[in-house]
């Protein structure tokens, strides 16, 4: 069982950074891959990116690909989300996600354990 809560999420103008975080509980953080996923109002929950237990592997949605770059701490198991040239169409909840598959997958369905979420909000 793995416990997840992010942080970091807030109100920031276009162009500008934020950094999310996503601590997780639990000694066998680093046999997870790890995703961030977001849900606008009225939309479906999207894949953001993920990154293997190694941290090895990261893949992007193309919509931020080159933008937002995925990391990981094992040590500290903490995943973290550096999001940079936000778009008031970045504007979601942000989720972090769990899976012990040691695959990656842009499938939410595919992830076992999730966070409560938190806001990203960027202004135009």
């Amino acid at each position: 069982q793995v416990q997840l809560v992010e942080s970091g999420g807030g109100l920031v103008q276009a162009g500008g950074s934020l950094r999310l975080s996503c601590a997780a509980s639990g000694r066998t953080f680093n046999r997870y891959t790890m995703g961030w996923f977001r849900q606008a109002p009225g939309k479906e929950r999207e894949f953001v990116a993920a990154i293997s237990w190694s941290g090895g592997s990261t893949y992007y949605a193309d919509s931020v690909k080159g933008r937002f770059t995925i990391s990981r701490d094992n040590a500290k198991y903490t995943v973290y989300l550096q999001m940079n040239s936000l778009k008031p169409e970045d504007t979601a909840v942000y989720y972090c996600a769990a899976n012990n598959n040691y695959l990656i997958y842009t499938d939410y369905v595919r992830y076992d354990y999730w966070g409560q979420g938190t806001q990203v909000t960027v202004s135009s």
